[in-house]
C-alpha cells in the first residue's frame, strides 16, 4: 500500500466542501472573498480545537480566562499604535491592475507584480488594516470605533481587574479566545489568512528580570502541545525574528511554522513584549496599571510574555496533517482510501454507528446505541449506502471508530468496531461499549 500526503490544498478545499468541514461565505450570491464558514464538520472540529487550547492554559493554577468585547474604546487602538501604525504597504500595478503588498514579491531587489510581472507600479502607499465602524444613531454624529485587529489588548486593558478580582500573584496568565478583523490586502490560500478570523491568545505577566527565562519556558509548553495533537514533529520548526522582523514593542521573538501544502508558513508567535502595553495603556488612560508585590514590597510595571495562535489556521494545519490517501492496486486499478487521520480527542466525530438494514429490529437497536453514546461524545447515524460506501464516509470526516449492527447483534448482544486507521474490526458486547471506547477516545 502507498500512502500519499496532501500536496494539493485544493485536495482540502474540495474534501471541506463534500464533508461539511468548511464552505465559501455566502456561496449563492457568488461568495465573499476570503470569507469562509464552518459547516457541521468543521464548527465541531473547530470547537474541539478551542477545547483542547483553552484546557492547556486554563488548567494551570496560574491562567486565568476572559471574554472582552469586540467594541472598544478608540484611544485603546491610540495607545497600542494600531491607528498610527497598522499598516501594510500597498502597490497597484498600471499594467493589469493587479493591487498587491509591495513586501510580498520582491525581485532581486525589486518590487515585481505576482499577476503579469510588471515593474510598472504605483509608489507604495499605507493601508491601515483595521476595519471602521460607526457607534451612535446617525452616522455624522456618531464616534468612530473599529472592529478590534487582535485580542491582546482586551486582556491588558483587563490586566487590573483581572488581577484584583482574582487575587492572582505574578506571575500569571490571562487567556482569551475571540473573533479579530484584519482587512488584509493579500488574504488567500483557503482559511489560512482570512478578513474575519478567531484568535487564541495568552498574555502572561512576570517580573521584569524573568521575562527571558520565561520567555524560553513558554516556547517549550507551547511546543510540546502540538505533540498532544499527534502533530507531525517533522513538519514543526522553530523561526527566530531578526532585527529586520522583530515587532516594535518585542524584545525577542519566535514563531512556529508548520510546513504546510503551500510551504513553511507562521503558525503561532510566542514574543516578549516587555512592558510596552501596560506603559501605554497606562500613559494614555491617566490610570496606574502597576502591580505591587506584597513580600517584597516593590511597585512594578510586569512584562508580557505572549502567546498568540489563529484558531482557523491552527484547523488548516490539523486538517493539512490529517489527511492522506491510502493507494491500493488492483488488476492495474487504482483503489485510493481517504483518510483523515485526527488524534481521537480532536476528531470532530468519535463513533458512527452503521446498521447493515434499516429494517427492524437493525434500526431500533441502532438508534438506541446513538441515543446512548450521544449522552458522551459526538457521534453520527448512517444507514444509507452500502457498508463500504458508509465506511469511506467516516474515514474522510476522521471518525476513529464505527459501530456495526449486524443480524447477529439482536441475539449475541454484541456489535462488530471498525478501526478507522487499521481498518481491524472486533466483536465488543453492548453493555461494555462505553468501556471500551472511553480511555481509546481520550488521546
Amino acid at each position: 500500500m502507498e500512502v500519499r500526503k496532501l500536496n494539493d490544498l485544493q485536495k482540502l478545499v474540495a474534501l471541506s466542501k463534500q464533508r461539511g468541514f468548511v464552505f465559501q461565505s455566502s456561496e449563492v450570491y457568488g461568495g465573499l472573498n476570503s470569507c469562509w464558514d464552518y459547516g457541521p464538520i468543521g464548527s465541531q472540529l473547530k470547537l474541539n480545537v478551542k477545547l483542547a487550547w483553552w484546557k492547556a492554559m486554563t488548567s494551570r493554577n496560574d491562567i486565568v480566562g476572559i471574554d472582552a468585547a469586540i467594541l472598544m474604546h478608540p484611544q485603546v487602538w491610540k495607545a497600542s499604535g494600531h491607528v498610527d501604525g497598522f499598516s501594510d504597504p500597498l502597490v497597484d500595478c498600471l499594467d493589469c491592475q493587479n493591487r498587491f503588498r509591495a513586501d510580498t514579491n520582491m525581485v532581486d531587489g525589486e518590487i515585481v507584480c505576482p499577476k503579469c510581472e510588471s515593474k510598472n507600479l504605483t509608489e507604495p502607499r499605507n493601508f491601515n488594516l483595521m476595519f471602521e465602524t460607526y457607534m451612535g444613531p446617525v452616522k455624522e454624529d456618531a464616534s468612530v470605533v473599529y472592529l478590534r485587529p487582535e485580542t491582546a489588548q482586551g486582556i491588558f486593558v483587563n490586566f487590573g481587574n483581572v488581577q484584583a478580582s482574582t487575587r492572582k500573584k505574578i506571575p500569571f496568565g490571562i487567556a482569551q479566545i475571540g473573533k479579530s478583523f484584519r482587512n488584509e490586502i493579500t488574504p488567500g490560500n483557503f482559511i489560512f489568512r482570512t478578513r474575519e478570523f478567531e484568535q487564541m491568545e495568552m498574555q502572561y505577566f512576570v517580573k521584569p528580570g524573568t521575562d527571558d527565562e520565561w520567555f524560553e519556558t513558554w516556547k517549550k509548553t507551547r511546543w510540546d502541545f502540538y505533540k498532544t495533537l499527534g502533530i507531525n514533529q517533522d513538519k514543526l520548526r522553530f523561526h527566530a525574528h531578526g532585527d529586520g522582523e522583530l515587532a516594535h514593542y518585542a524584545k525577542a521573538a519566535f514563531d512556529i511554522e508548520y510546513e504546510f501544502p503551500i510551504g513553511w508558513q507562521e503558525l503561532e508567535g510566542v514574543h516578549n513584549r516587555t512592558d510596552f502595553d501596560l506603559s501605554q495603556h497606562q500613559k494614555f488612560s491617566g490610570k496606574k496599571l502597576e502591580y505591587f508585590d506584597e513580600a517584597n514590597k516593590e511597585k512594578y510595571l510586569p512584562y508580557v510574555v505572549e502567546t498568540a495562535v489563529g484558531c482557523d489556521r491552527m484547523c488548516l494545519m490539523i486538517m493539512s496533517d490529517a489527511y492522506r490517501e491510502e493507494v491500493t492496486s488492483k488488476d492495474g486499478k487504482e483503489d485510493v482510501r481517504v483518510v483523515m487521520g485526527f488524534a481521537p480527542h480532536i476528531a470532530p466525530v468519535k463513533v458512527g454507528i452503521l446498521p447493515l438494514s434499516k429494517k427492524e429490529p437493525l434500526k431500533s437497536l441502532a438508534l438506541k446505541i446513538r441515543d446512548d453514546l450521544a449522552q458522551n461524545w459526538n457521534v453520527e447515524y448512517d444507514e444509507a449506502g452500502s457498508i463500504g460506501k458508509r465506511y469511506r464516509r467516516q474515514d474522510e470526516i476522521g471518525t476513529p471508530f464505527c459501530i456495526t449492527v449486524d443480524f447477529e447483534t439482536s441475539e449475541d448482544n454484541a456489535v462488530t468496531i471498525r478501526h478507522r486507521d487499521s481498518m481491524e474490526q472486533e466483536r465488543v458486547s453492548l453493555d461494555k461499549l462505553k468501556e471500551f471506547l472511553a480511555p481509546k477516545l481520550l488521546a
